[in-house]
């Protein structure tokens, strides 16, 4: 798995078992909820992926961005899928999101990479 990678889902997995263990009732109901949310109903799993990473693109959050990039490369989502994600995200953000547009991208080739 690249650095980048390996670096992203470990930072994530040690923060979240760290915000979880606390048992906080609404920041474990709000993570179980998020978790849930992004299951087939009726949309499936792989859209709502899509739509995900486009909100967090146009919300700027690079972490967000990984993480649904990451859930999208699991659910089969292709290069021209998420290019097309990433037009709709500049589009409806501005130019603001191209250098969030550019992460995404190098986090795209190691996802396909490894």
């Amino acid at each position: 798995m690249s650095e980048l990678i390996q670096e992203f889902n470990d930072y994530r997995s040690k923060m979240n078992e760290v915000i979880l263990g606390q048992k906080n009732l609404t920041l474990n109901r709000f993570f179980n909820l998020d978790m849930h949310a992004y299951a087939d109903g009726a949309i499936d799993a792989k859209t709502k992926e899509m739509l995900g990473l486009v909100a967090s693109m146009v919300l700027r959050c690079d972490d967000c961005i990984k993480y649904h990039l990451g859930k999208c490369h699991e659910q089969g989502v292709s290069t021209e899928q998420v290019y097309e994600v990433f037009a709709i995200a500049n589009l409806v953000g501005g130019s603001i999101c191209i250098p969030h547009t550019r992460r995404a991208a190098e986090y795209w080739e190691a996802l396909l990479a490894q």
